[in-house]
């Protein structure tokens, strides 16, 4: 989010919505970013307030989280869709009452036997998975913008690849 944010010219730093959030322009479409401050497993909460606030209908979101099941740096672009068992988009489901929400997926590995999966999934990527994060940040900004311009199809195609094979 602080990439697209930066991309688009602002922060995502005004407080309300059980987040942080700002609004921009975006190709003469407003667009929100949110930045949810509850724990992930609340985050449809966040995304709620907001949605109901600004009358967002729930085909007009896009959702950007990580995923234990692709390796560091994949992507996987989805129109809309099951939880897939992440806690969070369940909660976002249960909240907006609807799946029909775009969805980027972030690749972050699988947790190491022993760790605790919050523990993982927050804690610190190797300077190689970092490296391969950064890219993947850069590339979702992409997919998103693709996204919001309703080519959802095209980001798929050309996303939805190997960490390797993106470019």
């Amino acid at each position: 989010i602080d990439i697209l944010a930066d991309k688009l010219g602002c922060r995502v730093d005004k407080g309300k919505f059980q987040g942080l959030y700002n609004q921009v322009t975006y190709k003469d479409n407003k667009l929100f970013l949110l930045k949810p401050q509850t724990y992930m497993n609340l985050s449809g909460q966040s995304v709620k307030q907001l949605a109901a606030f600004f009358h967002i209908p729930t085909q007009n979101i896009i959702v950007m989280f990580d995923d234990i099941s692709l390796e560091p740096g994949r992507l996987r672009i989805r129109a809309d869709g099951s939880a897939g068992g992440h806690n969070g988009l369940k909660n976002i489901i249960a909240h907006l009452g609807h799946d029909t929400f775009m969805r980027v997926k972030m690749g972050v590995g699988e947790k190491p036997k022993g760790y605790d999966l919050a523990d993982y999934v927050l804690g610190h990527f190797s300077s190689v998975e970092r490296k391969l994060m950064d890219e993947a940040a850069k590339t979702a900004m992409e997919a998103i913008r693709m996204m919001m311009a309703g080519d959802v199809d095209k980001a798929m195609n050309q996303f939805n690849r190997k960490a390797t094979q993106q470019s």
